[in-house]
């Protein structure tokens, strides 16, 4: 949806307000399609005296696993964004600057680079999430394996036999 900026120059105190639902499922980030609800953002572009200032939120389900047990996750993303609209292109610089190519606006350029900000790299089930175990793959929360605790590198595995021989003979 793209906003006539034309239409907010004409008067030093007008408002243009934006609610509509975007679609990001083609949206690829850390190598997987997260977004597959769909993505509802809402605001206004002002002018502020002359300054066009665009002020939103974004809000989705983000579809991804936990780090440890590989269990399927959606978590509630939101970010809000206030950003003051510029055509001057060295003002790139700054962070709450977003530079028009246009007389128009999509609020969606604002919006969507400030709800990826908001992913973080991993997420967990639950904060003492135990993990697949490394060696047979079963979820440590769920059942307990057979798995011997304490693995023994191969390449240590002669000082090992000397050490259970070592308990034999005592």
């Amino acid at each position: 949806m793209k906003i006539d900026l034309k239409q907010l120059t004409a008067s030093h105190h007008a408002s243009i307000p934006f609610d509509e639902t975007i679609d990001l499922r083609n949206e690829t980030l850390y190598g997987a399609k997260p977004f597959q609800s769909p993505v509802q953002i809402s605001g206004e572009v002002t002018n502020e005296s002359g300054v066009l200032r665009l002020k939103g939120m974004i809000k989705t389900i983000y579809s991804t696993a936990c780090a440890r047990c590989l269990k399927p996750l959606d978590i509630l993303l939101t970010a809000e964004a206030d950003a003051v609209l510029t055509d001057d292109p060295e003002a790139e610089e700054e962070d709450d600057l977003f530079v028009l190519t246009g007389d128009s606006v999509d609020p969606a350029d604002v919006l969507v680079p400030a709800l990826i900000l908001q992913v973080q790299m991993t997420y967990l089930c639950k904060e003492d999430c135990k993990g697949l175990c490394p060696h047979c793959g079963a979820d440590r929360n769920v059942t307990d394996c057979d798995c011997e605790k304490k693995q023994i590198d191969p390449r240590f595995a002669a000082l090992r036999a000397l050490l259970d021989s070592d308990k034999g003979e005592d």
